[in-house]
């Protein structure tokens, strides 16, 4: 028998990144860590208090850069409508929060749903659904080409350092000039505005793995100032550092 929905809690190590495709339209949310999630082009974190709506049969790069306990609902395609895009991150409400605990939490999960949980399921499906049209602005751009990947490679690794893009260049073998339009061509956006958003997705990682405090991450990631980093981080979250992680508790 399929199951119109059904729902489960689950710890991971961390781990590289591998393709995740299932054929059911997927919820996935963390609860505590942070996983990185690339498709389409584009490559997004996803922090507590964050959902990923993933469309059945889209193949998604998953990748754990630390552990993370998660929580995930599977919808069969014909309990709920396609989703609004094949992989949306998004902030999930005080109420989605609640939804996806009462089904993750619900007990006969081996068994048809009841009417009560029917009810349940097919709301968190509403709920996320809609949030799902007001996707988050942490993305990072994950390149097409074997050349500009390896570039956003390297300043990824490189986070912590005073990076300059021509030393990015060489290290990939192209011009300065001609990774310049390979960004700008692939990314939409110049090196400088995707090293922003590296720190950013880094620091949002760095403030779900523990209780470092702002300035530490901040250091950690590249900034020498506090509040150049503040100001960087609020312009693509809406928030301060302090703000978003005060986000990830109930």
């Amino acid at each position: 028998m399929t199951h119109e929905a059904y729902a489960f809690a689950r710890d991971f190590a961390a781990a590289p990144a591998a393709e995740l495709r299932v054929d059911r339209h997927y919820l996935l949310c963390a609860s505590q860590g942070a996983l990185r999630l690339e498709a389409h082009g584009s490559s997004w974190v996803l922090p507590p208090a964050r959902a990923a709506l993933i469309a059945a049969d889209e193949p998604i790069l998953v990748a754990i850069p630390q552990s993370v306990k998660t929580s995930s609902v599977l919808f069969d395609v014909g309990f709920v409508p396609p989703p609004p895009a094949p992989l949306t991150v998004f902030d999930l409400s005080p109420l989605g929060r609640a939804l996806v605990s009462e089904c993750v939490d619900w007990p006969d999960a081996d068994e048809p749903l009841s009417s009560y949980a029917r009810i349940m399921f097919g709301a968190l499906a509403a709920v996320a659904w809609r949030l799902a049209q007001d996707p988050s602005p942490v993305t990072v751009p994950a390149g097409r080409s074997p050349e500009l990947r390896r570039a956003l490679a390297v300043t990824n690794d490189r986070l912590a350092e005073d990076v300059r893009f021509e030393e990015i260049a060489r290290d990939v073998g192209l011009a300065p000039r001609s990774l310049a339009r390979r960004f700008e061509s692939e990314c939409g956006m110049t090196w400088t505005a995707v090293l922003r958003r590296m720190r950013v997705v880094r620091a949002i990682e760095r403030l779900a793995a523990g209780e470092d405090s702002v300035a530490t991450i901040a250091h950690s990631i590249g900034y020498t100032s506090l509040s150049a980093f503040n100001a960087g981080f609020r312009d693509l979250t809406g928030h301060t550092p302090t703000q978003y992680r005060a986000t990830f508790r109930p």
